[in-house]
């Protein structure tokens, strides 16, 4: 069992230093922005969103979560499967989808090493996503095992402070169970909270600027470079602290294998001029990517959501734009947005994910859109897996 875990600063990766603080506010920052003309602040404000919510709005379209006969899950719905966490294919870099984007990557197991290093993406096992275990969005997707059941990651990523990707009930346990040989990587601003609410050392929590790199080493296992990108979104867990502590995606790269979790993101705001520069740099530096994880769901109304979420159909830029060969669609199919539940269809992001991809000439099949086998990720392209199953490339 590895016991120790080392972190070596690396030069920044940044494509153009000059615009290096552009989403700080202030020096130290004191909050951060989207610097890009694909963002701007949806009009209308809370009592807006609060009429799309709860009142008559022409395009609200409320469809309740498909069942299956006696209340069984239905056959609509993304399966949930035992996960085996590809043990059998210790030669490739293995990424199990624990559901919403909570992901267990193992990196291609080194020669002499019992296993390869475990990477643990946004980790959310709690019922609800909110601050309370009585309101806020509900899971109608269980988790594939228990955390109990999970192996023991040896890093945790974080991509920003949202309910539904930083998990208080998740991380405090994991980290309990695996005090001194964990290590957190998180952005720049949210290392306080897990020294304050999680309990760790402060040499156990790495956070990171947009472009700063690290390598980390496990002892035994092997090492891991992890990189901390841009990503058009925000933050906030009170009513407090909106924007004080930053927002991103991440790049993952082994001796063999490069990975990028895009976390939480939109492309393009409604109206704006110009999509999200970000993913094209992001491709350009760090890429091509074997694989790639990236959202395709909770994106309506797109008055408001498209701000700070991606479509399917954005989704599939991304995908080219930071050129990855196999990009698999998560944040669908577990959870419901407490605004796009009343506009969004949870059947809708797989299907228009698949219809893009197939109009596109690049869909790979897979998960609740397949035809009943696994993604083919030799074919390469834009894909889908159900959770608890693993997907090795």
């Amino acid at each position: 069992m590895s016991t120790k875990i080392s972190i070596k600063e690396l030069p920044s990766r940044n494509p153009d230093p000059s615009t290096a603080k552009a989403h700080h506010v202030g020096s130290p920052p004191s909050a951060f922005i989207n610097p890009w003309p694909s963002y701007a602040q949806p009009s209308g404000g809370t009592w807006e969103i609060l009429k799309m919510r709860f009142g008559s709005h022409p395009e609200r379209n409320f469809i309740p979560v498909p069942e299956g006969a006696n209340g069984a899950r239905s056959d609509q719905l993304v399966k949930v499967l035992k996960p085996t966490w590809g043990v059998d294919q210790r030669d490739k870099l293995r990424a199990t989808w624990i559901g919403h984007a909570s992901w267990l990557v193992e990196t291609p197991v080194a020669k002499g090493a019992e296993r390869g290093v475990r990477i643990l993406f946004d980790p959310v096992f709690s019922e609800r996503t909110s601050p309370s275990n009585y309101f806020g969005p509900k899971r109608y997707t269980p988790t594939p095992c228990t955390l109990d059941e999970l192996p023991d990651p040896d890093i945790v990523v974080i991509s920003h402070n949202h309910y539904d990707h930083l998990d208080i009930e998740t991380v405090k346990p994991l980290y309990d169970r695996t005090k001194n040989r964990i290590h957190f990587f998180v952005p720049l601003g949210l290392k306080q909270w897990f020294l304050e609410h999680v309990g760790c050392s402060d040499h156990e929590v790495t956070q990171l600027d947009w472009w700063e790199s690290r390598e980390a080493h496990i002892e035994g296992l092997g090492s891991v470079e992890l990189t901390c990108c841009p990503a058009q979104h925000t933050s906030r867990r009170t009513a407090f602290d909106s924007a004080k502590t930053l927002w991103s995606s991440w790049s993952l790269k082994t001796t063999t294998k490069t990975l990028y979790f895009a976390g939480d993101t939109a492309y393009q705001l409604l109206g704006t001029p110009s999509p999200c520069p970000a993913f094209s740099q992001i491709g350009k530096t760090l890429g091509p990517f074997d694989l790639a994880m990236l959202p395709i769901g909770l994106y309506s109304p797109m008055k408001f959501a498209s701000a700070v979420h991606v479509h399917p159909e954005q989704a599939l830029e991304i995908h080219k734009a930071v050129r990855s060969k196999l990009s698999l669609g998560m944040h669908y199919g577990t959870v419901r947005g407490g605004l796009s539940a009343v506009f969004e269809p949870v059947t809708d992001p797989p299907r228009r994910w698949r219809e893009a991809a197939e109009k596109e000439g690049i869909w790979c099949g897979g998960g609740v859109e397949g035809d009943g086998t696994h993604v083919d990720f030799k074919k390469g392209g834009a894909g889908l897996c159900h959770v608890g199953e693993t997907v090795a490339v």
